[in-house]
C-alpha cells in the first residue's frame, strides 16, 4: 500500500488498489549506470535508446530545462542534484508497468540507478517518493539514487577530511560509481598528459628564462606538441604575453601528474595534497613515450575503482580549498592549485559533471 500511496500528491486521495492495482502505469526512466540491467519485472517495452542515440542528448538537455522551469525556478539543493543525475544519464527506458509489480520496478530501478517520470509530471525516487512535483516543489525526505560503492567510497573520503576545516556539508553526494564510470582511453589520456606538460614547460621557460626541459621541446615531446588543444596552441604561439594565464599553465604540470598517476607511471604521486610534484622525475618516466606514436597502445589506466577514489577525495578537497580561501581560513595539507589541477583532470578522464566527452577547454569543476 505505501508505494500506491506514493503514486497521489499530497492533496489526491489514493483510490482502492483493487482499482488500480492491474492498471498500467506509463513510467520512463533515466539511468546512469553503462550498462542497463535487465528489466526482470512484467512489463510492455515501449522504447530504449542509449548514448549511441543523437536524439538522447536533446532529450535529456529537455528534461533539465523542465527541471528548471517548474515552480519559481530557483535553484535548489535537490533541483540542483537532479539536474547532475540528468546530465549523468546513459540509457533512457520507456515501458508500462501495473501498480501491483511496482516492487519489482523498484528493486530494478535501484540497480540501475534510475529517476522515474510518470505521466502526473513528477520525478521520483525507486521507492516511487517524490523528487520534484509538477508544480516544482521538492520533498526533503525523497532521496535521489546513488551506487553503493560511491556511498562507501564517500565515507572514507570524509574520514580522510575529518580533521580539516572546513569541513565539506554532509549534503555533498558521493561522486559517480564503477558501474557510472567509462573513462577515456587510455591513449588519449596519455596525448593529453603530454600536451600539458608541453604547454606547462613552454609557460615555465617564459616565466623564468633559460632553455625547456625535453618536455617542451618538439624533438623531445613531439605527441604533446601534436596534442595540445586550440587554445593551448595559441597561447604558446602568442609569446605568452598575458602575465595571468601564463602563471595558470605553469600548474598544468599538476594536471599532467595526475592523468600519468591514472595511467600507472610510477613518479607520478597524489598521496598528498599539499607537495607539488618532481617535474625533471615525471618527464623522465615519460619520457619514452614523448616522439613514440605506438607507445601509447602499451599503456594501461588503473583499475576505475581507484580513480573513482581519487575523484571523490580531489572534489571535496576542491571544495574545501575555495571555501577556506572565502573565509581566510588556513589550510596546512591541501594547495588549491594542485587540487584544482587534479579536479580538471579527473572532470576530463571520467566527465564527471559535465557532458560526456567534453572537451578539455571546456571542462567545468563545478563544487
Amino acid at each position: 500500500m505505501s508505494l500506491l500511496k506514493r503514486l497521489f500528491s499530497r492533496n489526491e486521495a489514493a483510490p482502492e488498489v483493487a482499482d488500480v492495482a492491474t492498471e498500467p502505469l506509463l513510467i520512463n526512466a533515466y539511468a546512469t549506470v553503462r550498462d542497463l540491467p535487465p528489466l526482470d519485472f512484467p512489463h510492455r517495452l515501449l522504447g530504449w535508446r542509449d548514448l549511441s542515440d543523437p536524439e538522447l542528448a536533446p532529450h535529456l538537455r529537455g528534461f533539465i530545462g523542465y527541471v528548471m522551469s517548474r515552480g519559481d525556478g530557483q535553484m535548489t539543493k535537490m533541483r540542483y542534484h537532479l539536474w547532475r543525475h540528468i546530465q549523468r544519464v546513459r540509457n533512457h527506458v520507456s515501458f508500462d508497468a501495473a501498480v501491483s509489480d511496482l516492487a519489482g520496478v523498484e528493486q530494478w530501478a535501484c540497480r540501475a540507478n534510475a529517476v522515474l517520470f510518470l505521466p502526473e509530471g513528477a520525478v521520483r525516487a525507486p521507492d516511487m517518493a517524490v523528487i520534484m512535483f509538477a508544480n516544482g516543489d521538492t520533498d526533503p525526505s525523497a532521496a535521489l539514487p546513488y551506487q553503493a560503492d560511491a556511498i562507501a567510497r564517500r565515507a572514507v573520503t570524509r574520514e580522510r577530511l575529518k580533521d580539516v576545516q572546513p569541513q565539506p556539508p554532509t549534503s555533498m553526494p558521493p561522486a559517480i560509481g564503477e558501474a557510472e564510470a567509462d573513462p577515456r582511453p587510455a591513449r588519449e589520456v596519455l596525448q593529453r598528459a603530454l600536451a600539458l606538460f608541453y604547454v606547462a614547460v613552454r609557460a615555465q621557460v617564459h616565466r623564468v628564462g633559460g632553455e625547456p626541459i625535453p618536455g617542451g621541446q618538439n624533438e623531445s615531446n613531439a605527441i604533446g606538441a601534436a596534442s595540445m588543444t586550440a587554445k593551448e596552441a595559441a597561447f604558446v604561439e602568442s609569446g605568452m604575453s598575458d602575465p595571468a594565464a601564463t602563471i595558470a599553465m605553469t600548474w598544468r604540470f599538476e594536471a599532467a601528474n595526475m592523468l600519468l598517476w591514472a595511467l600507472g607511471f610510477d613518479a607520478a604521486r597524489i598521496a598528498r595534497s599539499d607537495e607539488m610534484i618532481d617535474v625533471d622525475a615525471l618527464w623522465a618516466s615519460v619520457a619514452d613515450f614523448g616522439c613514440d606514436a605506438l607507445a601509447g597502445d602499451s599503456v594501461r589506466l588503473r583499475p576505475t575503482g581507484e580513480i573513482l577514489d581519487a575523484l571523490d577525495r580531489t572534489w571535496l578537497e576542491h571544495w574545501v580549498t575555495r571555501q577556506a580561501h572565502q573565509t581566510g581560513t588556513p589550510l596546512a595539507i591541501i594547495s588549491g592549485n594542485i587540487v584544482q589541477e587534479r579536479h580538471v583532470a579527473l572532470n576530463w578522464l571520467t566527465s564527471f559533471q559535465n557532458d560526456f566527452g567534453v572537451a578539455w577547454d571546456d571542462t567545468d569543476t563545478p563544487s
